[in-house]
């Protein structure tokens, strides 16, 4: 067959045919290459913004043989380098570092209430400068109770002079039986106190205050610095001593495809670390990052689970109106190839010219479409290239089994209009499995989850599918019983748009298998989209608890709330005491609120949020874990009795879980705040700056915080692009439809015309017999949308995309399913009245064949 000819005779067809293959190929490639740059990029960020003594890798050892020089940690330091597996190595930095620290170390005559420990940092002279005094020096002797001690010089950070009262020249004797002692000779500060690297020694940059176990006194802690020459005094035999070795991790080159691989490599090193003999000291790994890794798999399996839905739906449904395209195309050269089958040519011959007119419009828009993906930033995955093959080799085939089946004989005559077509037993039969199988699936999904089996991700589909085979049965048969009501009247054109409309036609088998899909697919990203958002809002209302919250570490003077009250914008200010108290007697405590809690409902009126009220005196509200006690005493400035009134799970914007209680502020013997709760539109900078030693929040700034996380961002990005694409494709198909059965239609048209049918009537009954279908698949797709979140909810958790707060309770959007179903209801009547106003001047003879209009 010659192609010049054909190509020109249907160059519209053609031309529609390649838009849709280029669309198709580029949203197939593009999208999961977008999807994956952000995964990508949902790592590196945990990776970067954890603190570095979670995401490093740190070999730590209790030694039972010392170490006492700093070669010897150089070569452990550089044969744990050597034992890092492969998937960790390019992401392990050459800047490693080591250290040697004492824990728990008494300043002698203390009673344990003041803890100086030793340490020594490899890298300290590049971390630290000195302000005060020197750096330490070697180590020397000195006499204490009668015995020769070793002396050891160290510095001190400069929070340590404020809060210990230490200085240069200060001499400390250290332990309550084997004792040593250190000489303070310089005070440093650290160059970058905001390096990640600090994270491993938080010890040694500030003095730590800590309450024993059933202790009422705080202890202080402090780390010191000493030099190389102090580690010829430490021994763990005296000491709790702890070596670490640390392999930096750079996260900034991560992906998040390795991530099991990453998982593995750790688990590798720490069983190498255990096992391997290089030294008489036993060494253990001493990393958070399996725990960062796992927590980050399981928000991408969210995630993944979501965008594969919405991606497997919109691939699906892009197949479906390419095969309509080709079902146009084929249906234009029916003539043309039932010529050829007449003339002496093979099935083979006519099947390769239907697939190479095919290949001739798709090949090259597929290319162009896989091309443009290119464009789009991310790695180039499996589906970028097998998803445009899978695209043009669907619709070749299609194209060569469809003119295959319909020209096996030549000149084989078939009149679908006649007689509805009687489905096979086998295909009844695999129907029905199609439709048991779905619903065995929902079942099992909404049981086990898809953390138990992967494989019920198919299940949104087969439900989809199932869905779209009932429809195909069923819709006939009411619309049968309106065609038994319109034969009763007395107008003809009811009754024969929908005696039209309930014939089973080969024909509509298409526009439904393409319309429900991508209804109901673009129904459950919508809800989930607008599930997210919305609960997104509400976890950033629980995470403030108000407007604006300041809190700060000391009380917040009275005259500076006052100057917070007189900002422009400010319309309400509540004051809140925070505080640990004492339960009772006992050696117990919990997290407390003093808070006049009718204003700050006041506060909150209209929000997300809600605390319940709290009559004044001494009524308080308890978590759960005080549930039951009654009336108790606390011990917070003074020593009230409280009595629970009521339980409260959380208390916004301050805690979720644990033990806690709030209070009315009457409750403290006088007012005091180190908390308040602003509404009004006022900069945090301002506040920032009439409180300068405080924290200040706010709802809106929590809210940008969830909404700036790529795997947040992606998913609700990539649902509001399948939305749009597939609303598109479903206006397409309904156009595609009009199309396809447009010679059919023109030629039962033209018969009434014949007979007396006017345009009013001819363009009626087009309306009637299109809109049926396009009526109720909508119905059928919407539902499906609306109902899938509902399956999908007990196995899908999206509480990493809003906040840590549980996404649930979808509630419909009758906007859209209104918007959608109006859409392609409007659609389906303008293209069947645009279609009887084009073919309103044609021709009859052109139309009928000689002898049909005797």
């Amino acid at each position: 067959m010659r192609f010049p000819l054909p190509v020109r005779a249907h160059a519209g067809t053609l031309a529609v045919l390649v838009a849709l293959t280029a669309v198709a190929c580029l949203l197939v490639a593009g999208l999961p290459r977008a999807t994956q740059a952000s995964f990508d990029e949902a790592l590196r960020r945990a990776l970067t913004t954890a603190p570095a003594v979670q995401t490093d890798l740190t070999v730590a050892s209790e030694p039972v043989e010392d170490l006492r020089e700093r070669a010897q940690f150089e070569s452990l330091y550089r044969h744990w380098q050597h034992s890092v597996p492969a998937a960790l190595r390019p992401l392990i930095t050459p800047d490693g570092h080591m250290s040697a620290k004492t824990s728990r170390t008494p300043v002698t005559g203390t009673g344990g209430g003041t803890y100086i420990n030793l340490g020594w940092l490899s890298d300290a002279d590049r971390r630290v400068d000195w302000v005060q005094g020197r750096m330490p020096g070697p180590t020397s002797t000195t006499r204490h109770e009668g015995e020769t001690i070793p002396l050891i010089e160290v510095g001190v950070v400069d929070e340590a002079v404020r809060e210990m009262g230490l200085g240069v020249g200060q001499i400390k004797m250290l332990g309550e039986s084997d004792y040593v002692a250190v000489k303070i000779v310089g005070i440093f500060k650290a160059k970058n106190p905001g390096d990640r690297y600090w994270s491993h020694d938080l010890d040694i940059l500030h003095v730590s205050k800590q309450r024993p176990p059933g202790g009422m006194d705080e202890e202080l802690h402090l780390t010191t610095l000493m030099s190389d020459a102090g580690l010829t005094a430490l021994s763990g035999a005296a000491r709790h001593l702890t070596y670490r070795w640390v392999l930096p991790l750079d996260g900034r080159a991560a992906s998040a495809l390795d991530v099991p691989d990453l998982d593995a490599a750790v688990a590798e090193l720490g069983r190498l670390v255990k096992v391997q003999e290089v030294s008489n000291n036993p060494h253990r790994l001493d990393t958070g990052l399996p725990k960062l890794l796992d927590d980050f798999s399981a928000a991408l399996a969210a995630a993944q689970t979501v965008l594969y839905l919405a991606l497997g739906g919109l691939l699906t449904v892009a197949l479906g109106v390419i095969v309509l395209g080709v079902r146009l195309l084929t249906d234009r050269m029916e003539h043309t190839f039932a010529l050829a089958r007449a003339r002496g040519g093979s099935l083979r011959q006519v099947a390769g010219a239907g697939a190479a007119m095919t290949a001739l419009a798709v090949a090259p828009a597929a290319l162009a479409g896989y091309a443009l993906s290119f464009l789009v930033p991310g790695p180039v995955l499996a589906v970028v290239h097998v998803g445009p093959a899978v695209v043009v080799v669907t619709a070749v085939a299609f194209a060569a089994v469809r003119v295959s089946v319909a020209h096996r004989t030549p000149l084989h005559e078939r009149r679908d209009d006649v007689a509805d077509a009687r489905p096979s037993v086998r295909r009844v039969t695999l129907e029905v499995l199609v439709v048991g199988l779905a619903l065995v699936g929902a079942y099992l999904l909404r049981a086990r989850g898809l953390s138990q089996d992967p494989l019920l991700l198919f299940v949104p589909v087969a439900l989809t599918l199932a869905a779209a085979l009932i429809t195909l049965r069923c819709y006939p048969y009411p619309l049968r019983l309106l065609v038994r009501l319109a034969a009763r009247g007395r107008a003809a054109v009811p009754f024969l748009g929908l005696t039209r409309a309930a014939r089973a036609r080969s024909a509509s088998g298409l526009p439904v298998l393409v319309l429900l899909p991508a209804l109901a697919v673009s129904v459950f990203a919508t809800m989930i989209s607008n599930e997210i958002a919305s609960t997104q809002v509400r976890a950033s209302w629980q995470q403030v608890g108000a407007p604006i919250k300041v809190t700060s570490v000391g009380e917040i003077p009275a005259s500076v709330i006052e100057k917070v009250r007189a900002t422009d914008g400010v319309e309400q200010v509540v004051m809140a005491q925070t505080g640990q108290v004492q339960l009772a007697d006992a050696p117990e405590y919990a997290a407390a609120i003093a808070v006049d809690v009718a204003q700050w409902r006041r506060l909150i009126a209209g929000t997300p949020i809600s605390v319940p009220p709290l009559s004044g005196g001494t009524s308080a509200l308890v978590s759960p874990a005080l549930k039951g006690r009654g009336a108790f005493e606390i011990g917070w400035l003074s020593r009230p009795r409280v009595t629970p009134q009521g339980v409260i799970d959380s208390v916004p914007g301050f805690w979720s879980s644990g033990k806690f209680l709030v209070m009315p502020m009457t409750v403290l013997p006088r007012p005091q705040a180190n908390t308040l709760l602003i509404k009004g539109d006022v900069s945090r900078a301002e506040l920032a700056r009439l409180v300068p030693a405080a924290t200040v929040d706010s709802q809106k700034r929590a809210l940008a915080a969830i909404r700036e996380d790529p795997l947040t961002g992606i998913v609700r990005s990539t649902l509001v692009v399948v939305t749009v694409a597939l609303g598109l494709y479903a206006l397409v198909a309904v156009v595609l439809s009009l199309l396809v059965g447009a010679a059919e239609r023109a030629r039962a048209v033209s018969f009434l015309r014949t007979l007396g049918l006017s345009d009013r009537q001819a363009r009626r009954l087009t309306v009637l017999e299109v809109l049926p279908m396009v009526l109720v698949t909508a119905l059928v797709g919407l539902g499906l949308g609306l109902g899938l979140p509902i399956a999908l909810g007990p196995g899908v958790d999206l509480s990493a995309y809003a906040g840590d707060l549980q996404v649930s309770g979808y509630s419909p959007d009758l906007v859209m399913a209104g918007v959608l179903a109006g859409g392609l209801a409007v659609a389906a009547a303008l293209g069947a009245y645009a279609h009887t106003a084009l073919g309103r001047h044609r021709d009859l003879g052109a139309v009928l064949r000689v002898g049909d209009q005797s």
